[in-house]
């Protein structure tokens, strides 16, 4: 089973992965790990290459791990790709979402390339959040309840999946 995790850059996405991960009992892959231990830092590849390789680099990830068993944390830009998309399609995907407000913090590291502050973060939100909604079989918010909680709901909903599978129901969660 592949349980792969999307949603916008500081969602929560690896944190809550590799939390989910050993909730489960299943290996964690975080795509941007991988491309940084392949090729370097995010930033410099935008900024050395340009999006568009990098955006090759990222699918090679992503082809990968989602071809495994485990959970799969993708950077928040993976799934504009066609070829993720239909990837996708053979996985359970949990759309993490995070409010502006609870977003500030987490965004001033510098490491992600396409956003500089608040204003551009919420730009490529409102921009990507129609196709994010399009591929999520769950959705959960991390903006301000504990992490634990939110693991244990969505552990909770693939336990439930993979018993009811057979009758191929589909659920769509809230939080």
């Amino acid at each position: 089973m592949t349980i792969v995790l999307i949603g916008p850059p500081a969602a929560g996405k690896t944190r809550l992965g590799k939390r989910l991960a050993k909730r489960l009992g299943l290996p964690f892959v975080d795509t941007d790990a991988v491309v940084v231990a392949g090729h370097g830092a995010i930033a410099e590849i935008f900024a050395e290459h340009g999006e568009p390789y990098f955006r090759a680099l990222e699918r090679a990830a992503v082809a990968e791990a989602v071809a495994r068993p485990g959970i799969v944390s993708l950077g928040g830009g993976a799934v504009l790709d066609p070829d993720t998309q239909a990837d996708l399609a053979a996985t359970r995907v949990v759309l993490l979402t995070v409010r502006p407000e609870a977003i500030a913090a987490r965004i001033t590291n510098r490491k992600r390339p396409l956003v500089t502050d608040l204003e551009s973060w919420k730009r490529l939100v409102a921009a990507r959040t129609p196709l994010y909604q399009s591929l999520a079989d769950y959705t959960a918010d991390t903006s301000t309840r504990p992490i634990e909680t939110i693991v244990e709901e969505i552990a909770r909903w693939v336990e439930e999946g993979r018993r009811s599978e057979r009758g191929q129901s589909t659920q769509q969660g809230e939080s």
